[in-house]
């Protein structure tokens, strides 16, 4: 990985542009460093996809965390923060090295 990023699933958007992203205050990053949230703060996300040939090739992007208030989302109500994604950011690792 380019740099440390935190884990999202990106198949647990809140909306087209929203990932779940902790439940609590603090996550650990990709280098085991604990990351503390603040509203408005710059994230760094990667999440696990394949390439067209069926080896790893993580999605990565950029974002904002953002609290979010999920009492409408049965399975998500305990998670605190989320991350507003900045689409056009998004790459798989791979083009990193194009």
């Amino acid at each position: 990985m380019d740099k440390a990023r935190i884990y999202v699933d990106l198949n647990e958007m809140v909306d087209r542009d929203t990932v779940l992203l902790s439940k609590d205050d603090t996550k650990i990053d990709s280098e085991g460093n604990v990351i503390t949230f603040f509203e408005g703060m710059s994230v760094s996300i990667w999440s696990d996809d394949l390439s067209e040939d069926s080896k790893e090739d993580n999605l990565i992007a950029e974002g904002i965390a953002v609290k979010r208030e999920l009492s409408d989302y049965p399975g998500w109500s305990h998670v605190k923060w989320c991350c507003k994604i900045n689409w056009s950011s998004m790459i798989h690792e791979s083009d990193l090295n194009t």
